[in-house]
């Protein structure tokens, strides 16, 4: 019988991150191998608590970068500033993680591409390394493309990506803060073994592997949609922090609603929108009279706000005419986009997101904010139709700056109401979506990503049998 592998899991400090690459590792547990994740020990309690690995924790040094005590992950700030703290402290975590993996060698490495500097480590010890980024393989086939074809720095407006399979239009030009930062993170994943993708191949599509493959020259591996791994509801709600309300609540409600009648809207962790922003959301969800989940970008909505400060989100009375649920914190995002009352997903466009609303067959709509989103609504809007667009086209730095230009109500209604009015446009995206669900059920149990999850594990038993060879 052969010998388990030994795999180390590296996540970056954000659970947008952390989420999905425990997910992954779990897939690799799950055929018997040796699965440890090495995070600190804040980041260590949002990990599922139903799990079949180790966890391996080291003190981030947030004194030396000018961090508060108990701030060790990227949804726990709130400016740009403190982003790049959490960036630099993840830095200074190489002795530690060094020292151990000298001492404990493991047959791979797979680290977050927001870690760079594991490349080096890696090839100190002869250790195979991949990388992950929590993207998908069309989002970094398109940064790749813009990174070997630059644009003129006088470019402005809307612009095709070059060489690419498909036209794809993108409404606004990245701001060059964000491509001095990305672009170095892709070149340096690429000189790892391999891309480890939480998607299907039959989402990214076939041309975008051959393009990956053909064109950059790098192996990419199809390993997802890794949340479907979590199998029970209780697996589900446990994904993350725990939530600030009971799942049975939600269930309990959802249960009430007829299906595909219900909004969900969710930002992720780390958006933030200004007060006048969230007014408009709330006034189009008014308008559009559908009942909706709604998890708000800040703090909002807690139990000491006072009506003063109330009334600049919020419309007069909202709350009281009892349409929705708002969230206070954290929710089990997995758990709500999986019951049959959900009809449509209004998304910042984060890879976990769009994956898991795909997974569950919710069509989207698009309202991305910084870095792959912008990429990933095309691909949902643009190549697979299985979403509609707000039509947002400033691109921030960061999700935590505020956004200048104002989304008004009417267009967030407009929006609302195309996938949910049931016109023609909507039966089809639902219907897209509804495919797209089965296939990543089926990738998951005995197809593309089995497959290639299988093929992984044998090209690492390969590599390891030819280091003791050497």
């Amino acid at each position: 019988m052969d010998k388990p592998l030994k795999l180390y899991f590296i996540p970056y400090l954000a659970a947008g991150h952390i989420i999905p690459l425990c997910d992954i590792a779990a897939l690799f547990a799950s055929r018997g191998h040796f699965v440890t994740i090495i995070t600190t020990p804040l980041n260590a309690k949002i990990l599922p608590k139903s799990n079949n690995f180790n966890v391996q924790t080291f003190q981030l040094p947030f004194q030396e970068v000018g961090l508060p005590e108990g701030v060790e992950n990227l949804s726990t700030v709130t400016d740009v500033e403190s982003g790049y703290k959490i960036y630099q402290a993840a830095t200074l975590l190489r002795k530690q993680v060094e020292n151990f993996v000298e001492q404990h060698r493991p047959d791979c490495i797979v680290a977050d591409f927001c870690l760079p500097w594991v490349d080096e480590l890696a090839n100190k010890f002869h250790i195979p390394r991949f990388a992950f980024n929590g993207f998908s393989l069309f989002t970094i086939c398109a940064m790749e493309s813009l990174k070997s074809n630059p644009l003129p720095e006088n470019a402005s407006g809307p612009f095709v990506i070059p060489n690419f399979p498909h036209d794809i239009i993108i409404n606004s030009i990245p701001p060059i803060e964000s491509k001095s930062f990305m672009d170095p993170l892709l070149t340096i994943a690429l000189k790892s073994h391999g891309f480890i993708i939480n998607s299907f191949v039959e989402l990214d599509g076939d041309e975008y592997v051959e393009y990956y493959e053909k064109i950059i020259g790098h192996k990419a591996w199809h390993l997802g949609p890794a949340s479907l791994v979590r199998k029970t509801t209780q697996e589900k709600a446990e994904r993350g922090e725990k939530s600030t309300i009971s799942v049975q609540k939600y269930l309990t409600w959802l249960n009430s609603k007829q299906d595909n009648s219900v909004v969900y809207i969710s930002f992720g962790t780390i958006c933030y929108l200004p007060d006048k922003q969230l007014f408009e959301i709330a006034s189009a969800l008014e308008t559009s009279g559908y009942d909706f989940i709604w998890v708000v970008p800040e703090k909002k909505g807690m139990e000491n706000e006072s009506e003063e400060e109330k009334k600049k989100w919020l419309p007069k009375g909202f709350e009281e005419r009892n349409k929705g649920m708002i969230v206070r914190g954290w929710a089990p995002q997995v758990v709500i986009l999986g019951h049959p009352a959900l009809g449509a997903f209004l998304t910042h466009c984060g890879w976990n997101s769009v994956v898991e609303a795909v997974s569950a067959g919710v069509p989207m709509i698009t309202w991305p904010v910084h870095s792959d989103q912008f990429y990933n609504e095309k691909l949902i809007t643009q190549v697979r139709r299985i979403g509609v667009e707000i039509g947002v086209d400033e691109w921030n730095m960061a999700a935590f700056r505020d956004s200048k230009k104002l989304v008004k109500r009417d267009r967030i209604e407009n929006a609302v109401r195309r996938l949910m009015d049931d016109g023609d446009e909507a039966v089809q995206i639902r219907q897209r979506s509804q495919k797209f669900a089965k296939i990543a059920r089926r990738v998951q149990e005995d197809g593309s990503s089995h497959e290639n999850l299988t093929a992984l594990i044998d090209e690492l038993k390969r590599l390891r049998e030819n280091k003791v060879l050497d």
